[in-house]
């Protein structure tokens, strides 16, 4: 789950979202991951017991790259890992090779977006831990991916599977509900990136809990 930078998942606002995603990840076995605003990365890791991603990380080795966030400072902060490649943080091709290959060798995980199922097959062979297709055109629409472009979901898994069996393929954009999450794992994706869906609503908990409950297989 992305916090981006809204205002209602900043401070005590994103720790509360983060630990009602850990109460909901307990109860019902699905793994639910946060990415907090980079301000509070430390303070959310340092109270939930579930993966917390950096939003963003730079390959910059440690030194003089004021503004930078390097894989080090993710890792002093105890995250798991990071996103890489957002539609709203593009980074160039030989950069997204660097960063997953540098955090890699500190044990920290990496899901890198891709716009398109080529481009997702592209990435994956940079061996990440994750890669996530999201079609930039549906991202905060509200119109999930899984419905209105399902065969993206379909070539993507299709296509990233067969650079490496065992790499995670989620998908994203305009998901905001169970039966979105439903149609996206019967298309062979095996979760969700999510934002405004949840971070955005009066009850994020109660939203989560929609979500995790139809990521169980029937």
């Amino acid at each position: 789950m992305n916090f981006k930078t809204y205002r209602e998942s900043l401070g005590e606002n994103g720790l509360r979202i983060a630990k009602a995603a850990e109460e909901v990840s307990g109860e019902t076995g699905i793994c639910i991951a946060v990415a907090p605003q980079a301000a509070d990365l430390f303070r959310v890791a340092s109270s939930v017991g579930i993966p917390v991603f950096s939003q963003h990380v730079d390959p910059e080795e440690p030194g003089a790259h004021t503004g930078s966030i390097t894989p080090e400072s993710l890792k002093e902060a105890g995250v798991s890992g990071a996103i890489l490649n957002h539609s709203e943080r593009r980074l160039r091709v030989d950069l997204i090779e660097v960063a997953v290959r540098r955090c890699s060798s500190l044990g920290l995980l990496t899901c890198v977006c891709a716009n398109t199922p080529l481009a997702g097959r592209a990435v994956a062979s940079f061996n990440p831990d994750v890669v996530a297709v999201e079609p930039p055109e549906l991202i905060g629409s509200g119109i999930s991916v899984s419905k209105a472009r399902p065969e993206v979901v379909m070539d993507a898994v299709h296509l990233i599977k067969g650079v490496s069996g065992g790499m995670h393929v989620l998908c994203g954009a305009g998901i905001t509900s169970g039966k979105d999450v439903s149609a996206a794992i019967k298309l062979g994706a095996e979760g969700v990136l999510v934002a405004s869906g949840i971070v955005k609503v009066p009850e994020p908990k109660k939203a989560l809990m929609d979500l995790a409950e139809h990521s169980i297989p029937d």
